[in-house]
């Protein structure tokens, strides 16, 4: 019988850990410990000390961790922000939200926010450079760095597909004044619906955001500030809490996946292949996804591998976000255009087994004429 292989086995982000989960349950909802408690205070710090940045902040997800950071960076009307268009519409949408304007700029070669592009659409309103780490892995940020500091400009971070990647010894999350992260269940590190987090080493950045995210209420329950309601509930804290513990563990898997993936795919022309682990020194990437390039008959080869029970994705609809007619960002990209025509995931999490991943590999050599 074929090895069915979903793209993301969500019933498996519960069974394979039910009993402490169940735990979890129990001991959180047992208390009545809902809402802002101990266990959102103990995942914060436990995340703030993974990162080594000296604060985390729960909210209630990657978006609000976005939105929450921009006006607390004091991003507003009249401002531009610069953004790669190969990202989700929460990056766009984040930048709209707080009255400034998305500019949006190619990509590189890598797939991430390319460092010319982003210089060049730089003009007198432009405040800040928002670069999105994709896939788990980090774009050239000692590039994107300098750029901001030759122009004045603030780094503000999405890094919602990349907890625990990194560059150049630093994590993604921790280069500009705020760096996002989504627990979206599906994300390395997911809990049961939306969270997310904002982190930061600039304390004024982070007490605004756990102000806002809590409708600007001090301690004291006096608003100090407008806000809204953003919060990390307490429970999915604990399950992230309970995760983390155990992270260091499903990136490592993520990656001999690569390994795998790469080991059976590299001889195949038609295909372009991320970066394998450890293929360059600078970059330590935690593969939130794996996501090739097929230049020829990508869309045939995904019903083959449907076909054969094997769920691939062709990431938002097959379009950047500046393809989005409603959001009238009139501008041409044509390598992130050119990238959506080629671009396929395959599964990539740490729930496959070694016999997925050769169903994997196999049903794609085999589309391709090879034993």
């Amino acid at each position: 019988m074929p090895v069915v292989v979903p793209f993301f086995d969500y019933p498996a982000h519960f069974t394979l850990d039910e009993t402490a989960f169940v735990d979890i349950f129990r001991r959180v909802m047992g208390r009545g410990a809902f809402i802002q408690q101990q266990e959102l205070r103990d995942f914060e710090a436990d995340l703030a000390r993974f990162l080594s940045v000296r604060h985390a902040v729960g909210v209630a997800s990657g978006t609000d961790a976005l939105i929450l950071g921009l006006r607390a960076a004091g991003i507003g009307p009249g401002d531009e922000v610069i953004f790669p268009s190969h990202t989700f519409v929460a990056t766009h949408g984040a930048i709209v939200a707080v009255g400034a304007r998305p500019r949006p700029v190619d990509m590189g070669e890598d797939g991430l926010m390319d460092p010319a592009s982003t210089e060049a659409a730089i003009t007198p309103r432009t405040r800040a450079i928002l670069p999105v780490q994709l896939n788990g892995r980090v774009c050239a940020m000692d590039r994107i760095a300098d750029i901001a500091r030759r122009h004045g400009l603030l780094v503000v971070e999405d890094a919602c597909q990349a907890l625990g990647a990194g560059f150049g010894g630093r994590r993604a999350g921790t280069f500009g004044i705020f760096g996002a992260f989504s627990f979206y269940p599906a994300k390395s590190l997911g809990c049961f619906g939306d969270g997310g987090a904002l982190v930061t080493d600039d304390g004024e950045v982070a007490q605004r955001v756990r102000l806002m995210r809590d409708h600007g209420r001090d301690e004291t329950s006096l608003v100090v500030l407008s806000g809204t309601n953003a919060r990390l509930d307490n429970l999915q804290a604990a399950v992230l809490d309970h995760k983390l513990k155990t992270f260091d563990e499903v990136v490592a898997r993520r990656r001999e996946i690569a390994r795998r993936y790469d080991r059976g795919l590299r001889e195949i022309e038609w295909l372009l292949l991320p970066p394998p682990p450890d293929a360059d020194p600078r970059w330590f990437d935690t593969f939130q996804n794996y996501e090739l390039r097929a230049p020829k008959r990508r869309d045939a080869l995904c019903q083959h591998l449907a076909e054969r029970g094997i769920g691939t994705l062709v990431a938002w609809g097959g379009r950047a976000v500046h393809q989005f007619p409603a959001l009238g960002l009139d501008v041409r990209l044509p390598r992130t255009e050119r990238f959506f025509q080629e671009c396929l995931m395959l599964p990539m999490n740490q729930y496959l087994s070694d016999a997925h991943v050769e169903a994997v590999i196999d049903g794609v050599r085999g589309f391709y004429g090879l034993g």
